[in-house]
């Protein structure tokens, strides 16, 4: 019998004699199969309330700055002490972000800018500020901020001005006089309320029931030519706008979608997880539907909150390899998902953990990549941690595969299962049922025993196998199992 792989998660298709797994969880996909999922590591100290978003700047000599964001307050991370200073607009607090909102923040050169809907934009000069200041030209209040091009675009206004976008003078952010220096707003006319808008040499504009596209028309009688990619087809959650490499994803009302550069909406959900996750999802907790990516690899995330999860905490996390075209999902909670460089380690640096090479606890090359950015969370704790690699990652977190449903089309008997996978140890358990109509109850679980077999002892007629892994063991593939299974004899 053909050895059932741990096939391509689609959880939205039913398991029966199919092509795909209906539980692969706390693994990365990969072509072979799957991958462990580092837990993760805590890095900085507690914030002093919950996060409410969190951004790194690149300086100019290659060094990282952290900022995040309570309701009330702004900090930047001490790259020392891994402690919070509060850098808020002259030590004080802004008004708070409200229930359904986060803090956004885009880079632009030395500017660091925050951005929510109750307060005037925020800006940080990285040469030179102490704290964040009022952004100069009086710019609009607003809840998503982007850098399209060679411009601040801003966008979410309040509700006098629900359907504008805003853009800053050409390389001049504190310009915001509307025909200054090339500096203007749109409103556009139809697709309902702007939400958050898609950086980069072009720009993606997300409403609820459209998507434009805006590009910078240099000698033009306007700054942007602006025209529509998508007609009834809009953003479900704002935050689940995800750049990853050349291309951009988000969460859209009917699923989820993949944008090439130029191009137009690409389902990649559809018929794999759109269902499960509409089902899912907490939909009065869209703010949590967070889209993060992994520069290391062809990833994007999106953390989301659950029907059954705690309040103002996401406790899954959709992951999506757009270079294989697999997905997985993760079960980890926290208040904030984003990518970050990690601060702080240089090679130059390396004093301050140890005067001996031979004593350091990891390997060179990782400081040496150190500055590349990864995926990192902020705890329920509200502790900034980062997932994988031997410094960001802690051990595996607990691996649970099912193949899918297997049938020899009459009552079979299975002994086991032999699991393809190099987890030194391991547990397997049968998924029967007598047909389609009934609910599949497991087998009691058992360890790999010394000649690589999970063994079991289930008369049924439809089975799928169950492999998992503990938290903490050290494995770096899964791919399937070889079962051991015979058809009983008529009676």
């Amino acid at each position: 019998m053909p050895v059932p792989p741990f096939a391509d998660w689609k959880p939205d298709l039913s398991p029966y004699k199919a092509a795909s797994s209906q539980i692969i969880q706390n693994v990365f996909p990969r072509a072979d199969g799957y991958g462990p999922v580092a837990s993760v590591s805590q890095y900085s100290q507690a914030l002093p309330g919950p996060c409410r978003g969190y951004f790194y700047a690149r300086n100019a000599d290659q060094s990282v700055t952290v900022f995040a964001a309570t309701a009330t307050k702004l900090y930047k991370l001490n790259n020392t002490t891994f402690a919070w200073t509060d850098v808020s607009k002259s030590g004080g607090s802004y008004t708070g972000v409200g229930n359904g909102e986060q803090w956004q923040f885009a880079q632009f050169n030395n500017f660091v800018i925050a951005v929510q809907i109750n307060t005037v934009p925020q800006v940080f000069d990285l040469t030179s500020s102490s704290a964040f200041a009022d952004l100069g030209g009086s710019p609009p209040q607003a809840r998503y901020v982007a850098v399209v091009n060679r411009f601040v675009v801003l966008s979410g206004m309040g509700t006098a001005t629900p359907y504008r976008i805003q853009w800053s003078g050409l390389n001049a952010v504190t310009t915001w006089t509307p025909g200054v220096n090339s500096s203007d707003f749109q409103d556009l006319p139809d697709g309902g309320v702007v939400r958050a808008i898609g950086g980069g040499e072009t720009g993606l504009i997300t409403q609820d029931a459209a998507l434009r596209r805006m590009i910078f028309a240099p000698g033009a009688p306007y700054v942007f030519q602006i025209d529509r990619v998508a007609q009834d087809k809009g953003i479900f959650a704002p935050l689940s706008l995800v750049r990853g490499g050349d291309r951009l994803f988000f969460a859209g009302n009917d699923g989820f979608y993949m944008i090439l550069p130029g191009g137009y909406p690409i389902p990649i959900g559809k018929e794999r997880f759109d269902r499960t996750f509409f089902a899912d999802v907490d939909t009065g907790q869209l703010h949590l539907i967070i889209g993060a990516s992994d520069p290391r690899a062809t990833r994007v995330y999106w953390a989301y909150k659950s029907l059954a999860g705690s309040a103002g905490l996401f406790d899954k996390i959709l992951v999506y390899d757009y270079g294989i075209e697999r997905a997985a999902l993760i079960v980890q909670s926290g208040e904030y998902l984003a990518t970050l460089a990690r601060p702080g380690l240089t090679l130059e640096g390396l004093d301050s953990i140890s005067s001996s090479i031979d004593a350091l606890t990891f390997s060179l090359d990782d400081v040496a990549t150190s500055a590349l950015s990864q995926l990192s969370i902020v705890d329920s704790s509200h502790v900034l941690g980062f997932f994988g690699g031997p410094i960001a990652g802690g051990p595996a977190l607990e691996a649970t595969l099912d193949t899918a449903e297997q049938t020899l089309d009459r009552r079979m008997r299975v002994k086991g299962f032999r699991p393809m996978t190099d987890a030194p140890t391991c547990y397997g358990s049968i998924g029967a049922r007598e047909n389609l109509q009934s609910a599949v109850a497991y087998s009691a679980e058992q360890a790999v025993n010394g000649k690589g077999l999970c063994p079991a002892n289930v008369s049924t007629r439809l089975a799928r196998g169950r492999l998992r892994i503990p938290a903490g063991t050290a494995w770096t593939f899964a791919s399937g199992v070889e079962p051991m299974m015979a058809q009983e004899g008529k009676r």
